[in-house]
């Protein structure tokens, strides 16, 4: 097994994998946060009244959530350095490695993850009763307060099983990151095939470390969610029987009595 076996420069080929596995976290951790908080504040654009904002919003979404993924990688890391002024382009690519890769695939991971999000946080705030907003104005809170204080916390309650798979999906579009040059998990899972021609091995390793990060995310947020559930909104149980009041089961027996006089 390449556990054990050690590299030209004295280290383990596990130790390879254990660095991509470090990059692999750094890159989710960082990329969800910048999603999140961008997601949010476009998800709430989509939803005020404000005509403009809310074109921005949509505008925002529609551009970040139709570009394929790898599409993005590549216009941050090769086309960004190009467009900008010449100093601030020289600058970025002047970055050392492995930055000069991690920025890029950290803004373009959380960018992207941002408009799908925005689009569940919208469909949470949609889904509120409209009395909900009504109530706040009657308190005479403005539209900031109400956002703030009795919407978006309620919507985003509704949303967190549906934000699972977006905390699972930013663990697996890391891989992408290995098309600039970043050795994040998948990198040195292919770094270890090359080198030691053990390639079920290295990539069923790389497998194995995503199976356990996505079941652990889920698992969290599934803590997440039962710490954060709305009392009322379960889905009613089948196994649960009313029993009728003893008033309507006479009734009912008078009534069959009658029905087989009438015979």
């Amino acid at each position: 097994m390449f556990g054990v076996e050690q590299t030209a420069d004295g280290q383990r080929y596990i130790d390879w994998l254990l660095s991509g596995l470090g990059w692999t976290l750094a890159l989710a951790f960082f990329g969800w946060w910048i999603a999140f908080a961008v997601g949010v504040l476009v998800g709430i654009g989509r939803t005020v009244k404000n005509r403009f904002v809310a074109a921005l919003a949509r505008l925002y979404v529609e551009i970040f959530r139709n570009i394929p993924v790898l599409v993005q990688m590549f216009l941050w890391y090769f086309v960004l350095p190009e467009v900008l002024p010449g100093t601030l382009g020289n600058a970025i690519k002047q970055i050392p490695p492995p930055w000069g890769s991690f920025f890029p695939a950290l803004l373009c991971l959380g960018l992207y993850t941002a408009a799908r999000i925005a689009e569940q946080v919208r469909a949470g705030i949609e889904a509120l009763p409209k009395g909900q907003a009504e109530a706040a104005n009657a308190l005479g809170l403005s539209a900031y307060l109400t956002y703030r204080h009795v919407i978006v916390p309620q919507a985003l309650r509704l949303i967190v099983p549906s934000l699972t798979s977006e905390v699972m999906g930013v663990y697996k579009n890391t891989s992408v990151a290995l098309t600039i040059g970043l050795m994040e998990l998948t990198a040195q899972a292919r770094q270890i095939s090359e080198a030691t021609f053990q390639t079920f091995t290295a990539f069923g390793a790389a497998t194995l470390i995503y199976l356990a990060l996505a079941l652990i995310a889920y698992q969290s947020m599934m803590l997440i969610d039962k710490a954060l559930h709305i009392p009322g909104t379960a889905p009613a149980r089948d196994d649960i029987t009313v029993e009728a009041p003893a008033s309507e089961l006479q009734q009912g027996g008078a009534l069959r009595e009658a029905m087989e006089i009438a015979k």
